[in-house]
């Protein structure tokens, strides 16, 4: 599976590493996907820091996925995909 960070990523959240989305990504805890089109999957990860991280991502052709947000997580993002009430 190959894991694409949208350069917005970092230039947003400068205290975020593409290497560290690719890692909470790959380490997801819980994701959800939203009624969009495309689908886009909100999730939450560790990074290599143990720091957890929310993104959002599609599916990028043919077997990959970008990821167009992430930053630390959000109370709003974490309750949304059931981590927290």
């Amino acid at each position: 599976m190959r894991v694409r960070v949208h350069p917005r990523v970092t230039d947003r959240h400068p205290e975020v590493t593409a290497a560290d989305v690719v890692e909470a990504f790959e380490g997801t805890l819980r994701s959800r996907a939203r009624d969009t089109h495309p689908v886009q999957w909100v999730g939450v990860g560790t990074d290599p820091s143990g720091r957890l991280l929310e993104y959002i991502a599609v599916e990028d052709e043919p077997d990959g996925w970008l990821v167009f947000h992430a930053m630390p997580a959000t109370k709003k993002v974490l309750i949304e995909v059931g981590l927290r009430r």
